[in-house]
């Protein structure tokens, strides 16, 4: 896929630029907790200051649904954007109208603005074309550096690239040149290992990768669907008829690995047992994969020459179901950064990798988690096709 790129857009003294990044952090008491993914889109953001851009800042934060709610509001990011950025940040309290478009036009030539959360408008999640056009209002050219957020068909996203000439930011370019090393002849074996939940949201995603990888490892709550599928009880977890249907569809592909063996507990609190799969008991929850698993899932890793993670093994946020996730997030480190091409992605996947300590021998670490499972499933996404070379 080639697309247009800031590397390549002429940027003049003056010129008005809309960046979308993805601020989507974590705050506390009016403090951002975490700002990695801050810090991923600081290239994009000096390249064009020191090109002499004026710049306008988008960006996203939870999940108002079209209300405005104080707690998620980029103030605190844009204070702690100017700490970053070493540099100061005007803040606008709205992103469209008069007053914002007043902030927006006062900026020299090197100076930067964020814009309060599109997200306070449900035009943003609706696509509306008069908010879109307003957002493209305050620029004369749109970079789009959010790869997270573009598998969203959101105004800010896929709406400006309309209204405005529209290329990749660096980080989104980096994401869409590591990612599709994974769907063009990757060595191999090529290893899969992925968690979490929801088995509707990562089927297709499963059934893509199926078709090009050797082997998919698979835990945490997601297993739980294809160990039912397979004939197994599962303990307490409820798991709709939906879930088990499409478990069936897979759980007879040969290259599919499932636990043999989990650790379980009455509850979060409750003092863990290692069982088989075949003898978990009715009161139980599975909160972990058991040693044996770790083991197997650890040999199948340490083969790999290329190793694709996603998602938690277990509840590992409790030290008691922690091992499966950071054990086999070390096995991951271990091995990618030369042995093998390694990439992780998601928000919990890589709050476990941090904590393995280990992070920076993985070769890319993805800031999406739903964005690179839908780009690995079909190869783009709707805020790609905008700025796709013609």
């Amino acid at each position: 896929m080639k697309l247009k790129t800031l590397r390549t857009a002429k940027i003049r003294k003056g010129t008005r630029v809309v960046l979308r990044a993805d601020f989507n952090v974590a705050v506390e008491g009016g403090r951002i907790r975490d700002d990695w993914r801050m810090t991923r889109t600081v290239p994009s953001i000096v390249r064009l200051l020191r090109q002499g851009a004026r710049l306008v800042i988008l960006s996203h934060l939870g999940r108002p649904d079209g209300k405005r709610v104080a707690s998620a509001s980029l103030a605190p990011v844009a204070r702690h954007l100017s700490e970053i950025l070493r540099t100061p940040v005007a803040f606008s309290r709205d992103c469209i109208g008069p007053a914002a478009l007043r902030i927006t036009a006062a900026l020299a030539p090197g100076q930067v603005a964020l814009l309060e959360n599109v997200r306070f408008h449900k035009e943003e999640e609706k696509n509306g074309a008069a908010f879109a056009k307003a957002l493209a209002a305050h620029g004369d050219l749109f970079v789009n550096d959010a790869f997270s957020a573009s598998h969203r068909s959101h105004a800010s996203i896929v709406g400006i690239p309309r209204y405005l000439p529209s290329v990749a930011g660096l980080l989104l370019e980096e994401e869409v040149e590591h990612l599709s090393l994974l769907l063009v002849k990757p060595k191999r074996p090529f290893v899969v290992l992925i968690g979490g939940a929801k088995i509707d949201t990562k089927i297709g995603v499963m059934k893509a990768l199926l078709t090009r990888c050797d082997r998919m490892l698979v835990g945490g709550a997601l297993a739980l669907p294809f160990l039912a599928a397979a004939g197994m009880r599962v303990g307490k977890t409820k798991l709709s008829r939906t879930e088990l249907i499409v478990a069936k569809r897979l759980v007879g592909n040969r290259k599919l690995h499932l636990p043999v063996d989990v650790v379980v507990a009455t509850g979060p609190n409750a003092r863990p047992h290692v069982r088989a799969v075949n003898e978990i008991g009715a009161r139980e929850t599975v909160y972990d994969i058991g040693p044996e698993t770790i083991r197997a899932f650890a040999a199948e890793i340490r083969a790999a020459k290329t190793i694709v993670w996603n998602g938690p093994l277990g509840l590992f946020e409790k030290k008691s179901f922690s091992h499966g996730t950071l054990a086999l997030g070390r096995y991951v480190a271990i091995r990618s950064g030369g042995r093998a091409y390694g990439v992780v992605g998601g928000g919990e996947t890589i709050d476990a990798l941090h904590r393995t300590k280990m992070a920076e021998h993985v070769d890319w670490i993805s800031t999406g988690g739903g964005a690179m499972l839908e780009f690995l499933e079909k190869k783009t996404l709707p805020g790609l096709k905008p700025l796709i070379k013609k």
